[in-house]
C-alpha cells in the first residue's frame, strides 16, 4: 500500500536567488562547509559538479543519525530550481520516491526559499518525511549564514 504526498515549508534568505542556486548548481562541495552539522560530505558520483543529470552521494545527519543519499540532480535554470531524485541511499529504504526541491525566488533584498519534497512510501506506517524538510531548512539557514560571510 503505496501512500504518496508532498511536504515543505518556506524560509526567508539573505542571499540573491541567483547566490543561492548557483552554489547547489555549481559549487556543491561547499555546503559540508556551509552547513557541517548537518551534511558531512558530497562527491560526484557520475558526471560533475554543474551537469542536469549528475549523480551525487550526500553524508548527512538528521535527528542524530547518520545517512547516505544518493541522488540524480535535476537543474531549472530559469527557475532556479534544484531538484534531488534519490536513487539509493537511506531514505529509499522507507521511500519508493523521494524528491527534495529546493526553489528561490526574488523577495525583497534577499529570496524565499521554498523547499518541498514530494515521496512515496514503501509501507502505510512509514512517516511522512517532515524530518528531512527540517533537515533541508537547517541547510538552507546555513548556506545563507556562510555566503553573508563572502
Amino acid at each position: 500500500m503505496a501512500v504518496q504526498g508532498k511536504v515543505g515549508t518556506e524560509i526567508e534568505i539573505k542571499a540573491s536567488p541567483d547566490k543561492f542556486y548557483n552554489i547547489f548548481k555549481s559549487t556543491a562541495y561547499h555546503i559540508p562547509n556551509a552547513a557541517p552539522d548537518h551534511i558531512q560530505g558530497v562527491e560526484v558520483h557520475e558526471g560533475d559538479w554543474e551537469t542536469h543529470g549528475s549523480v551525487k552521494i550526500w553524508k548527512y545527519t538528521v535527528e542524530g543519525e547518520s545517512g547516505v543519499f544518493k541522488e540524480k540532480v535535476e537543474l531549472d535554470d530559469a527557475n532556479k530550481t534544484i531538484t534531488n531524485v534519490g536513487v539509493e541511499g537511506d531514505v529509499m529504504k522507507e521511500y519508493k520516491t523521494f524528491k527534495p526541491t529546493y526553489q528561490v525566488v526574488p523577495k525583497g533584498t534577499g529570496s524565499l526559499g521554498k523547499l518541498t519534497i514530494e515521496y512515496e512510501k514503501l509501507r502505510a506506517d512509514v512517516p511522512a518525511p517532515n524530518k528531512y524538510v527540517t533537515l533541508m531548512f537547517n541547510v538552507t539557514k546555513g548556506i545563507d549564514e556562510h555566503l553573508a560571510k563572502s
